[in-house]
C-alpha cells in the first residue's frame, strides 16, 4: 500500500477567510517503509502571512516573495498524491486547504481538474486515531512524539516537511511499528539503496528434487553428541531427546 504523510504551512487559519498554502512537505511510504521519495513545496501565497502564523511556522512574506505561485506547481502535486492514502494530522485542516486551492486554480483555467482529494485519496486522520487511542490526554504532534519516545528536539518551529517525517514516526508507533522484513524484494522501491530497502527475504525458485542436502560429516556428528551429552549431565535432560523421540541414537540419524 502506498501512503503519503502529508503536512502543508499556510497564511492563517481559514481558507474562507481568503488564507493560502505556502508549504507542502510530504514524504512517501510503501508497504510501512520510507522509500526515500519525498515531496517538499515553499509557495507564493499572493497575499501577506497573518504574523500569528509567522510566530507559529517562521515562514515570513519575505521568504516566499521569489517562490512559485501554487498553480505552477499543482500538477507536480498532485501526481504525488493522486492514489495514495494520505496520513495528515488534524486532515481536515490540511485538506480543505488543499482543495481550496485546487478550486482556486480549476475556476480559473477549466481543465484539467485536480481534486478533490477525498474523491482520489484515501484520507487517514492520526489526530482522531490519536483522540480514539488516548482519550482526554492532549494529542497535538509534540505530546505524541513525548508518549511514543520519539525524537523532535529539532522541531522548535513547525515545518511542513519536518512534520511530516515526524508524523511517519508517530504513525508507524501507533500502528504496532515499522515491519522490518519484506516477503517480497519485489516490494521494495526501485532504485532504493539498501539502508532504505532495509532486509527482504528472497524467493527462490526450485524444481523439487533440485535442492541440495547436505550431511554432516563423522567429526561434526561426534562433536554434537558430545555436545549433548554435556547438556545432558548438567541439566539432568536435554530437550533435544525429546524433540528427536530416539534417546541415545543421534548417531543413526
Amino acid at each position: 500500500m502506498r501512503q503519503i504523510i502529508l503536512d502543508t504551512e499556510t497564511t492563517g487559519i481559514d481558507p474562507r477567510d481568503g488564507h493560502r498554502l505556502i508549504e507542502i512537505g510530504a514524504v512517501e511510504m510503501v508497504n510501512r517503509r520510507l522509500t526515500g521519495n519525498s515531496y517538499h513545496q515553499f509557495i507564493n501565497p499572493e497575499r501577506d502571512i497573518e504574523a500569528e502564523a509567522v510566530g507559529i511556522h517562521g515562514i515570513t512574506n519575505e521568504r516566499v516573495a521569489d517562490e512559485p505561485v501554487f498553480a505552477e506547481v499543482a500538477d507536480a502535486f498532485w501526481s504525488f498524491i493522486e492514489g495514495a492514502e494520505l496520513v495528515i494530522h488534524n486532515a481536515p485542516f490540511d485538506v480543505g486547504f488543499i482543495d481550496h486551492e485546487f478550486g482556486l486554480l480549476n475556476a480559473r483555467r477549466g481543465e484539467p481538474r485536480l481534486g478533490p482529494v477525498a474523491e482520489h485519496c484515501r484520507i487517514l486522520d492520526t489526530l482522531k486515531m490519536a483522540r480514539d487511542l488516548h482519550p482526554g490526554q492532549r494529542n497535538n504532534l509534540d505530546a505524541l512524539c513525548k508518549r511514543y519516545d520519539i525524537e523532535n528536539g529539532h522541531r522548535v518551529l513547525h515545518g511542513a516537511l519536518l512534520d511530516a517525517e515526524i508524523l511517519a514516526d508517530v504513525y508507524l508507533a501507533m500502528t504496532g511499528g515499522q515491519t522490518a522484513l519484506s516477503l517480497d524484494a519485489s516490494a521494495a522501491s526501485e532504485g532504493a539503496s539498501s539502508e532504505q530497502q532495509g532486509l527482504s527475504i528472497r524467493r527462490l525458485s526450485l524444481t523439487p528434487g533440485q535442492l541440495r542436502v547436505v550431511r554432516p560429516g563423522e567429526d561434526e556428528l561426534a562433536a554434537h553428541h558430545a555436545k549433548l551429552g554435556r547438556i545432558r549431565e548438567a541439566a539432568g535432560e536435554c530437550r533435544w531427546d525429546a524433540h528427536a523421540g530416539l534417546v541415545g541414537e543421534e548417531g543413526s540419524r
